[in-house]
């Protein structure tokens, strides 16, 4: 009986099966990471930190805070939304607790930083983005606005990490 057929995968059989449509590997190499996987790991990190800075935001405005208390919280609530995202998938895959928390950290960090640097920056540099309101559409305009130029900046940040195996690289070898 062939015992090829009942082959469980390992982490580096998923890994390997990763290609993108040049057929090279996703994760480090001697080329690098891939971009699809660069851009998937910032989408992950992108989601995370919009919900916490949108979430933010709202809490922020609606108890009447000033910019910088407003700010603070988004930004506090981008890294906790981001981290626990990573968290929460490689707790799935059987990390412990502790393992997992260091996981996130070394995948998340500095994705999490590079992203909410320019995000805040071009709401703060955006003339009455700041004192815009939740109706207005000038505060939804440069927030989004500083989540895709954001994007654009942290993509390539997320792709020379993972080529370096850190980063999302981190969170590959556990899923």
């Amino acid at each position: 009986m062939d015992h090829s057929a009942h082959h469980t995968p390992t982490v580096h059989d998923h890994a390997a099966q990763r290609t993108d449509r040049t057929g090279h590997h996703g994760g480090a190499g001697p080329s690098g990471a891939s971009w699809p996987t660069a851009v998937r790991a910032t989408l992950h990190c992108l989601t995370g930190c919009a919900i916490g800075e949108i979430l933010g935001m709202v809490i922020g405005t609606a108890l009447l805070w000033g910019n910088v208390p407003t700010m603070i919280l988004a930004i506090t609530l981008s890294f906790v939304f981001g981290y626990s995202f990573t968290l929460f998938a490689v707790r799935r895959a059987g990390l412990d607790l502790k393992s997992a928390v260091k996981v996130a950290l070394a995948a998340d960090t500095v994705s999490i930083a590079v992203m909410e640097l320019v995000d805040n920056a071009i709401i703060a540099l955006t003339p009455g983005a700041m004192d815009a309101h939740l109706s207005d559409g000038l505060f939804w305009s440069a927030l989004l606005g500083g989540f895709a130029v954001a994007f654009l900046i942290t993509t390539p940040v997320n792709k020379w990490m993972i080529g370096r195996g850190k980063g999302h690289a981190v969170v590959h070898a556990h899923h």
